[in-house]
């Protein structure tokens, strides 16, 4: 009886870390976690729910925008989605992401929630075996059976495969296909792959709001690196097999590394400086869930496992699960430091791993079909789930819910939870993260407080700067002037030239004069004071004049320029001209 209330115990204990916000059961969302994403469409700062929805599976495929519990939009889809992500395509402002669905050979961009782009996959190379038999088709040289004879040992023989014309013909009754030749003869053969995976790497930063390249995974074991602006194939890889699960960190014009679970029950790691899989991890078992953990990757596999690899395939450790493996997903809290795998079972749980440790059961009404984590809205803890009746789950986690690294599954303690010698400079950085964390508000505050002192003394500089005219534009609203100086020459003679402007909307300003104020013991210039014409708004007026060096030492200095009015003692103008060193002299 007493471990019957302490399991209900610990149930109620790991189910109180999580605020259940919304749970709708017949939402009619059908999807997995590849078509499920969080993006800031709006660029407002609220993160949307965008999910492709696979509807019955032959109709009603949608692509799904929430907000909060609500539909916000909805697209229709013109097949399966195979795969979703978001990205930023271009530096543009507003910086607003796009969404990219991978359906069939095609990937439909849309920004705004409108379609954009439709990238269409190349076309593979047809069996020229293949090509000659259906020629003497069309041709009326051989019949339906003889041409079906000739297909299956070119199926069973060739290197290249057959395309999907030849496949569908090959499965026909006899009656049908007389009718099937008649219909296609006339029509060239293609061969088109399809997209079976699809991710995003980032292009030459590693900033949350870099530009992001595509990443699609193949059919027929191709990778592409697509470029975000131009759509181009900007880098190609092969692998042995069928890409089904992907993963992809790094930069593309820096080092990158592509983690993909095949069909063939193996995970290859593709990186940078090669084309081919630079390592390959052997499973017992076909992968049904793949995610990066740090520099670790875990997999799940249909033996009801969890492991764990390094980048290397090196294997560090094995859990056993309760049920098979639904879907997977990384946990990721960057302002907490906090990063775990959840795990959906089809025993309607979600378990929750960090490394091999067990730390979190979360109970659901069903079986989980898809796992998203992250900003949803303005929360930064949203777990998203979909269930397989079509309900969508939402639940935010609290901020005081604490994670322990202790296993809470039964059984021994695991060798790997004895605390290593940590190293005295990283014992010196996690001790100022520490002190940094407990003193963050006196710190912020602090930081206020000058960043307050210096907008302060900023201001003041510049109202004083304008007060005693001492800036380059005016402040007066009755004479509204802005001038730039220019100088020209190698020395020792210089071509000073002043550009006046009235930026007054229709007024003109007359009556003003320039002079200069300089050390006549270093320049000489012809004319130091004269009148400017009338100045009529909107308009440059260049004024010139020459200044001559009189100094051999390599020396310069500062000539002032005072735009003056009659009858005022105050300059409306100030500008302090550093004029350059007189090579001429110099060289001489």
């Amino acid at each position: 009886m007493s471990s019957v209330s302490q399991e209900l115990k610990d149930t109620s204990v790991a189910s109180s870390k999580w605020l259940d916000a919304h749970y709708d059961p017949v939402a009619n969302l059908y999807t997995f976690s590849s078509c499920i994403a969080l993006s800031d469409l709006h660029g407002d700062g609220e993160n949307k729910l965008v999910v492709g929805d696979l509807g019955t599976g032959v109709c009603h495929m949608k692509l799904k925008v929430y907000r909060g519990t609500g539909l916000l939009s909805e697209s229709t889809l013109l097949d399966l989605p195979t795969g979703l992500v978001s990205f930023l395509m271009d530096l543009h402002e507003p910086r607003t992401p796009a969404i990219a669905v991978a359906s069939g050979p095609f990937i439909y961009v849309y920004k705004n929630l409108r379609p954009y782009f439709k990238f269409t996959l190349p076309s593979l190379e047809v069996n020229p075996l293949e090509l000659d038999v259906w020629s003497q088709a069309r041709e009326d040289m051989i019949d339906p059976m003889t041409l079906k004879e000739m297909l299956e040992g070119l199926r069973d023989k060739a290197e290249i495969p057959l395309s999907v014309r030849s496949l569908r013909f090959l499965m026909l009754e006899p009656q049908e296909m007389e009718s099937f030749v008649h219909l296609y003869k006339e029509q060239p053969i293609r061969r088109q792959t399809v997209i079976t995976c699809i991710g995003t790497l980032k292009k030459n930063m590693a900033d949350d709001d870099a530009v992001s390249c595509l990443v699609i995974g193949t059919e027929n074991g191709d990778v592409y690196i697509l470029d975000p602006e131009a759509f181009t194939i900007l880098y190609k890889m092969s692998l042995p097999s069928t890409a089904t699960l992907m993963d992809v960190t790094g930069q593309f014009d820096v080092e990158f590394r592509i983690t993909v679970a095949c069909r063939n029950g193996n995970i290859y790691i593709l990186r940078r400086d090669s084309p081919k899989p630079k390592y390959c991890i052997e499973l017992s078992s076909h992968p049904v869930g793949l995610v990066r953990m740090g520099k670790n990757v875990v997999v799940g596999c249909t033996d009801e496992t969890l492991h764990g690899y390094t980048q290397k395939g090196k294997k560090l450790w094995t859990a056993y699960l309760p049920a098979p493996v639904t879907t997977m997903a990384l946990m990721d809290l960057p302002t907490r430091g906090f990063q775990a795998v959840l795990v959906g079972l089809a025993n309607c749980e979600v378990h929750m791993y960090r490394d091999k440790n067990l730390i979190s059961t979360i109970k659901t009404p069903d079986v989980v079909t898809s796992i998203c984590f992250g900003r949803y809205g303005r929360e930064d803890g949203t777990l998203i789930m979909t269930t397989k009746g079509g309900g969508l789950i939402v639940k935010i986690l609290k901020r005081t819910a604490v994670f322990d690294d202790r296993d809470s599954a039964p059984g021994p303690p695991i060798a790997q939870s004895i605390r290593l010698n940590v190293p005295k400079k990283t014992k010196l950085y996690v001790d100022q993260t520490l002190r940094e964390r407990e003193n963050a508000v006196a710190m912020h505050r602090a930081f206020q407080m000058d960043l307050s002192r210096l907008r302060l003394a900023a201001a003041r500089a510049y109202v004083k700067a304008l007060e005693s005219s001492l800036a380059p534009m005016s402040a007066s609203l009755t004479e509204p002037l802005k001038m730039n100086a220019v100088v020209q020459g190698l020395g020792p003679s210089f071509k000073l030239t002043l550009n006046i402007q009235n930026t007054a909307a229709s007024r003109p300003v007359m009556n003003l004069a320039i002079s200069f104020l300089y050390d006549e013991s270093l320049y000489s210039m012809r004319t130091a004071f004269f009148k400017i014409p009338l100045l009529v708004p909107g308009l440059n007026y260049p004024i010139d004049t020459f200044v001559e060096c009189l100094s051999d030492k390599g020396i310069s200095d500062i000539i002032k320029v005072f735009v003056l009015r009659e009858g005022k003692s105050a300059p409306l103008l100030t500008a302090h001209i550093n004029m350059p060193v007189s090579e001429g002299l110099a060289l001489n």
